[in-house]
């Protein structure tokens, strides 16, 4: 018994690497199987007289020890054997392949720009939920309650909790500020908003706001000191040659209103399909703050007034990017995201 171990040593010491991974699994099963050489001295070794047991178990155990260093020898081998092969191929010296990097979203950008555009002019971002209440989105800014922006068509309400919507602009961040903030106030608001409208190359059900807002004391402030502001905006984001023209308008948050055009930075005046041959373009709504806004939000109207602007963010990104249909901007098409790329 202790010759054929010492044999069967002798014969695993004097192994070579094998050369592949398929005549190493043929030495695991010669040595190491059920059926294997190993196994086979274990059967042996039960009749080896009792005072031999100790010894030659001792020597079972080493020889098995060393068949298995042995064979994880072979595997290491196998393995570094391999991974040299892989690199016979490739070139150390060379620059790593490019990753291909993604770019920001042209709303981000354009987001950005006008808030990069107003923060040189003092105005701090202010942001609020998206789900709010009646009171924040309609009632404080002087919304009558047979308004037909609070109509089901217009607005996205909790069939549950009819006070609690989806806000349809942000300006319910201004009437939060408002109420938790004594003037001066000079804030931004951009964010997500939603309205109950057919998807169109268009209109969408959701969009992007950027509102900005000032109030001071009556005598610092003026709708002369808002188009001095819509003027610096205009020709920093389309120009410097951009003209802007207001026309009387309407809205229930603000008095005297105004909406606001630029001279169309496609065609630069004659006419086109972009300015309906006009030779301008809607971009924003603005005004002096209504007294009674100032008033339900706990701002004093008879000492302190103020001016209030807003635009879509995916108005301007059109007219910057020259985008035809609204959808792109939410469809996730990398051929279009693409072409933003020089803009991240």
């Amino acid at each position: 018994m202790k010759e054929k171990i010492q044999l069967l040593s002798k014969e695993v010491k004097a192994l070579v690497t094998p050369k592949n991974n398929e005549e190493l699994e043929a030495l695991r099963l010669k040595y190491l199987s059920k059926k294997g050489l190993l196994n086979q001295l274990m059967t042996d070794f039960k009749s080896v007289a009792a005072e031999e047991k100790r010894e030659v178990g001792m020597l079972i155990n080493e020889l098995k020890t060393d068949i298995t260093n042995r064979i994880e020898e072979f595997k290491t081998t196998l393995a570094s054997d391999e991974h040299s092969e892989e690199l016979l191929g490739l070139d150390l010296s060379r620059t790593a392949y490019p990753l291909p990097l993604g770019t920001r979203h042209p709303l981000s950008l354009v987001r950005e720009e006008i808030i990069d555009i107003f923060s040189r002019l003092g105005f701090n971002v202010a942001e609020g939920p998206e789900i709010e209440d009646d009171w924040h989105v309609f009632e404080s800014l002087n919304f009558a309650e047979d308004h037909p922006a609070r109509d089901m068509q217009d607005t996205f309400f909790i069939s549950h909790h009819p006070e609690v919507l989806l806000r349809t602009h942000t300006s319910s961040v201004q009437t939060r500020v408002m109420t938790s903030t004594q003037p001066p106030i000079r804030i931004i608001c951009p964010g997500r908003v939603y309205r109950n409208e057919a998807v169109s190359a268009r209109a969408h059900c959701f969009f992007h706001q950027v509102e900005a807002l000032y109030i001071a004391e009556r005598d610092k402030v003026s709708f002369a000191d808002l188009r001095q502001v819509l003027m610096h905006f205009s020709r920093e984001m389309f120009g410097e040659h951009t003209k802007i023209r207001l026309r009387p308008s309407y809205f229930p948050f603000t008095e005297p209103s105004a909406e606001m055009d630029i001279s169309c930075n496609i065609c630069g005046g004659p006419g086109c399909n972009l300015c309906k041959h006009t030779g301008w373009v809607e971009i924003l709504g603005c005004g002096m703050v209504d007294s009674a806004v100032l008033d339900a939000c706990g701002i004093d109207s008879t000492k302190y007034a103020g001016y209030a602007l807003g635009m879509g963010v995916e108005r301007i990104a059109n007219l910057k990017y020259s985008v035809s249909d609204l959808r792109l901007f939410s469809e996730n098409d990398l051929r279009f995201l693409e072409q933003f790329e020089s803009g991240r």
